[in-house]
């Protein structure tokens, strides 16, 4: 089984070193963090999550997102997702995506939480 291996300064440790389902949910994080057509020779990298913010919270937009959220989730043969809840947050977008770790079968749920006020993205 293959061991994969990374690091973040984000977390507050001495510790850097992120491995496996951990790495994995730091990367889709930091794609998450990207408005869509913001990465420099990549137009497609990203999320239109930060673009559709302050849009009127219908289905319609629901559906887009949730779509969105599919392609970027699929983007990663380390992870499957099993379910995607998207909701309206106080003053920003709420995800709720549970993903599953391809090489060990385990699961975890991550919420993202995209607000608004502050264009800060939070996430467990």
């Amino acid at each position: 089984m293959a061991t994969y291996k990374g690091f973040s300064t984000l977390e507050n440790s001495k510790h850097y070193t992120l491995t496996d389902f951990e790495l994995a949910k730091r990367d889709l994080i930091n794609y998450f963090s990207i408005r869509k057509g913001e990465k420099l020779m990549r137009p497609n990298f990203g999320t239109i999550i930060w673009n559709v913010l302050h849009e009127p919270f219908t289905e319609d937009l629901k559906s887009v997102i949730t779509q969105d959220v599919k392609a970027i989730a699929s983007y990663d043969p380390r992870v499957s997702f099993e379910n995607i809840v998207v909701t309206e947050y106080d003053q920003g977008i709420q995800i709720e995506l549970q993903l599953r770790y391809v090489l060990t079968n385990q699961t975890n749920v991550m919420l993202m939480t995209f607000n608004g006020a502050t264009n800060r993205l939070t996430a467990n």
